[in-house]
């Protein structure tokens, strides 16, 4: 077995990795963080949850250590599509960089600029940012890309997929020309090849197991749920069963809406996607992470920032547009090598382009017909018949409404849901440092 110390990484750095419990890497960082200590080029090709964020912020920490930062000048920049993500690679290299006397930063839209301001004048080592907020600083000349002397790209695809990447060649034509790029994506090809071929210098490619091989680890199911009606009995009792469940649609007003019916059956859940503010933003994940929060609906957009262990079941209420939008969805379960569920809940109308889309994507999904508490479904999914009453929308106070199915389980309940939020934070804490290495 390979440890941390053998791949060439600081005392510190595996001091803290240690006393977080994390003492085998996975296999993409086995594979490339030697070669990113060394300066090259890296272009790292494996699915969600294989273990990216280590294995280019270790080495990124690694040889910033022993120099110092100006304000407003970080010597390392990470680009992230979602402020979700951008915060989980924060939290995940701050004790490693603290190790090493580094300050770690990240500047996300949805947040008033002027707290960032603020942070940038201090000395940062390390930022992690949105595309489009390191952008606003640097119009404002509060941050300079100058002084980069390693930039990461995580999630690429997702970064194309989103449109930003206009804004991303603008930020790389701002780093020094001779720095070390490290690129990490689900896919290598189409616009991702292009910003490789433009920017990047004889890099190396390290591959773990394709998006595929992180399908296989996942059990799918094709729900034939016949009409609107029926489907829409059937989300709710799935929605009440135990565990932590992301259900997905493919818009924001859709969202909005299950999370009303959810909430209207006595079922806690909340919604996440680009409309909802980062305050909004960060209480649905971090009641969905500490299990407060048992039902999580999101948009794809959205989805890309849920990076949370336990995910025993995805749910496509609405089945995705497209075969990658499935994968990525699907991504939120059997996370680092766990097993998962992933169900689509299939009308009679959607049947032939399920199947398609299916097929493009590699999938092999068992094809069962269910009815509202059908065996079938129950065995598959625990459904179960939420059996509360109704919560009022997010944001307002339960005043005494007494939640139905999961949400009757959840930390601390709901009569003492703000006296428990910081023994949740804390308990969450624990569990993300415990976090083997992603």
């Amino acid at each position: 077995m390979t440890t941390f110390a053998e791949l060439g990484l600081p005392r510190g750095i595996v001091n803290v990795l240690h006393r977080q419990g994390i003492t085998e890497p996975f296999p993409i960082q086995e594979a490339a963080i030697p070669d990113a200590l060394a300066g090259r080029d890296v272009l790292g090709r494996g699915p969600t949850g294989s273990g990216k964020t280590f294995t280019f912020g270790l080495p990124m920490l690694a040889r910033l250590a022993g120099a110092p930062s100006t304000p407003g000048h970080p010597r390392a920049l990470v680009l992230a599509p979602t402020r979700e993500l951008a915060a989980q690679i924060r939290e995940r290299l701050e004790e490693p960089a603290g190790a090493l006397g580094l300050r770690v930063l990240d500047v996300v839209g949805g947040v008033n600029i002027n707290h960032h301001i603020r942070s940038l004048a201090s000395p940062v080592d390390l930022l992690v940012a949105t595309p489009g907020r390191a952008e606003d600083l640097i119009n404002q000349k509060k941050l300079s890309l100058n002084a980069v002397e390693i930039t990461a790209l995580d999630e690429a695809d997702q970064m194309a997929d989103m449109g930003f990447l206009p804004q991303v060649r603008k930020l790389l034509d701002r780093t020094p020309k001779d720095g070390q790029r490290l690129l990490f994506s689900a896919t290598l090809d189409g616009d991702v090849e292009k910003l490789i071929s433009r920017y990047m210098h004889d890099p190396v490619t390290h591959s773990t197991a394709p998006v595929q091989a992180a399908v296989d680890t996942m059990e799918h199911y094709r729900l034939m749920v016949g009409g609107r009606e029926q489907r829409n009995e059937i989300a709710l009792q799935i929605a009440a069963r135990d565990g932590k469940t992301i259900m997905f649609m493919r818009t924001k007003h859709g969202v909005d809406r299950q999370v009303k019916k959810l909430r209207r059956a006595g079922i806690y859940a909340q919604g996440l996607h680009g409309d909802k503010g980062q305050g909004a933003r960060t209480r649905a994940l971090e009641g969905f992470a500490d299990g407060s929060t048992p039902v999580l609906v999101a948009t794809d957009i959205a989805a890309r920032g849920i990076d949370v262990d336990d995910v025993s079941l995805v749910v496509h209420v609405d089945p995705p547009a497209e075969h990658k939008a499935y994968l990525h969805r699907a991504g939120r379960t059997a996370r680092a090598g766990t097993s998962g569920t992933v169900v689509t809940l299939v009308m009679d109308d959607q049947a032939k382009e399920v199947a398609q889309l299916l097929r493009k994507a590699g999938v092999d999904a068992s094809e069962v017909r269910v009815a509202p508490m059908s065996e079938s479904l129950v065995t598959i999914t625990g459904a179960r018949i939420p059996d509360g009453a109704p919560l009022p929308p997010p944001g307002q106070s339960p005043r005494g409404s007494k939640p139905a199915g999961n949400s009757r389980r959840k930390a601390g309940g709901n009569r003492n849901r703000n006296a428990s939020a910081n023994r949740n934070r804390t308990r969450r804490t624990g569990r993300s440092r415990r976090s083997n290495g992603r």
